[in-house]
């Protein structure tokens, strides 16, 4: 390996910080996406059906 290489060394700190703002800045140019969808009201989870197992043995 030679002295003069392409990319000055950087510890891997400075590499963390600079990929975590690339990655900000690619989500604040982004529209729409799942931010979008979380305003979006939300709908009751009570699928749930009764239990008919008394009704469908005959129960007690």
């Amino acid at each position: 390996m030679t002295e003069s290489s392409d990319k000055p060394k950087i510890n891997l700190a400075d590499a963390i910080r600079q990929k975590l703002e690339q990655k900000k800045q690619q989500n604040a140019n982004k529209t729409g996406g799942f931010q979008a969808g979380a305003t979006k009201t939300f709908k009751t989870q009570n699928n749930k059906k009764p239990n008919n197992q008394r009704r469908r043995t005959g129960g007690s």
